[in-house]
């Protein structure tokens, strides 16, 4: 598949029109997305519409922007005026939002056509896209494996050619660990560097909306079109979108790398040879490189499991049948919001409720959420000293390749360790990367993880292409 760097730039040029790049983008949905469910709803009318307002554009002499004509995924998280937005949940099936999420008008004011909106694990809970309401996406790669998730469908889109970028969200690692294991690029950038406003709130001091693509320069292109200030986020950083593609090629030479011992714990054989390799790929490059160790990551997943779930108690508890989504009767008002949640919410959404509102509950708030605050606390403070010791810390994406679909269904704690790499780096409110490097059982990519301080996207991108030319890309 043409990139998305260059089919923007084939489209400006007038060489190619965005007509034609969309309907092959829809052809290629239509050959697979039976067999894979990447898609929930594919706006064709919508797509067909917006490349010929971009090829008119172009026959006036105007620029479209920096992603004229090129099709593009969202997470059927992220609200889009009048378009089905369901967070994968029945409680939403039917729900259209009246507005769109800041970076939809983003990508849409850049010239970027939207597709339509991929399949997720409900309301973004879950590590492999098989908790959604309307069944599991496959990964393209081998279909009797899970893409990963929560941001499954998009990082599957990706993965298929479907299109050349998405958007996801990333949670506890809902962008990068779909990333690892379809095999493609995926970002979690800053918290607070792209605008929430718009997205259907899982946790929201965690939530981060970002690109997937297929190699670095386009996830670059996508993040500086995305990020910057919004006033109608309270949590939006203050300052603009950080330059990107302009430092790509600034290499890592005098960079310093450390590969983290707890980064890799646990995983795979495959998969700490491929962060081996990394190392000594970043090693080559110029980096300097060592070996760090940071404890207090292991505490990570604990926290994770009790502040997530706790947000997502208070921020679901506006699905009550009353204001729009799905109404269930009952005989009185308690009764309506019963059926109406049993009815709407799905198994492991259940489950978080449960146990965030618990762990928020009188004489245990102390012991449970409050704890996990301040190992949160800790955590942060452990990532600034390890970040004034070394610029770039180096781990496993995920601990192994994708899984067989329903391999980890009925078992939620082996399901949540497929995010134990990841979930760090929320908790911290840092930027993070997930490049694919090498393969492991079955032939299946191996992602690895560049992690960095807020406001360090550049650096870990500028690293992400060393990898990415290391293995023998352009």
């Amino acid at each position: 598949m043409t990139s998305a760097a260059a089919t923007a730039r084939a489209v400006r040029e007038g060489s190619v029109s965005a007509l034609s790049v969309v309907e092959e983008a829809l052809a290629r949905v239509g050959q697979r997305n039976d067999q894979l469910n990447v898609f929930l709803h594919v706006d064709r009318p919508g797509a067909l519409a917006a490349a010929r307002r971009v090829d008119e554009a172009v026959a006036r002499g105007e620029d479209p922007g920096p992603l004229a004509g090129v099709p593009l995924a969202l997470k059927d998280n992220l609200c889009q005026t009048g378009v089905p937005t369901t967070a994968g949940s029945k409680i939403l099936a039917q729900w259209r939002p009246p507005y769109s999420a800041t970076v939809v008008e983003r990508v849409v004011a850049a010239g970027a056509i939207v597709i339509g909106k991929t399949n997720l694990d409900e309301f973004a809970m879950g590590s492999s896209t098989e908790n959604s309401a309307f069944g599991p996406t496959r990964n393209p790669l081998d279909p009797t494996r899970v893409p990963g998730g929560s941001s499954g469908g998009s990082a599957a889109a990706v993965a298929a050619g479907m299109v050349p970028i998405s958007l996801g969200s990333d949670t506890g690692g809902s962008i990068r660990q779909p990333a690892a294991l379809c095999g493609v690029v995926g970002v979690k950038p800053t918290y607070g560097s792209v605008s929430r406003y718009g997205l259907i709130a899982f946790a929201s001091s965690l939530d981060q909306i970002g690109p997937l693509a297929t190699n670095v320069t386009d996830a670059a292109l996508l993040l500086e079109v995305i990020a910057g200030h919004d006033p109608r986020d309270s949590t939006s950083l203050p300052e603009g979108s950080p330059a990107l593609m302009a430092h790509l090629d600034d290499g890592v030479a005098g960079v310093r790398v450390a590969r983290v011992r707890e980064l890799i714990e646990g995983a795979d054989d495959d998969v700490v040879a491929a962060v081996d390799a990394a190392a000594a790929a970043l090693r080559d490059g110029g980096a300097i490189v060592d070996d760090v160790s940071i404890p207090e990551l292991r505490l990570g997943l604990s926290a994770y499991y009790l502040i997530a779930p706790a947000e997502a108690s208070s921020n679901l508890a506006r699905y009550d049948g009353v204001r729009y989504g799905l109404r269930v009767s009952g005989d009185d008002v308690g009764a309506m919001y019963e059926a109406t949640r049993s009815a709407g919410f799905g198994a492991e959404v259940k489950r978080r409720i449960m146990l965030g509102t618990y762990a928020l509950s009188a004489g245990y708030y102390d012991a449970y959420y409050g704890q996990a605050l301040k190992v949160r606390t800790e955590m942060i403070g452990a990532f600034r000293r390890a970040y004034a010791r070394a610029d770039v810390l180096l781990g496993a994406t995920a601990p192994s390749v994708a899984f067989a679909l329903g391999a980890r269904a009925q078992t939620p704690l082996a399901m949540y360790l497929s995010d134990v790499f990841t979930i760090p780096t929320n908790l911290a409110g840092d930027a993070a990367v997930s490049i694919p490097f090498g393969v492991g059982e079955g032939g299946m990519p191996v992602g690895v993880q560049l992690l960095g301080p807020g406001r360090s996207e550049a650096g870990l991108l500028a690293a992400g292409r060393v990898l990415e030319r290391a293995r023998g890309d352009s």
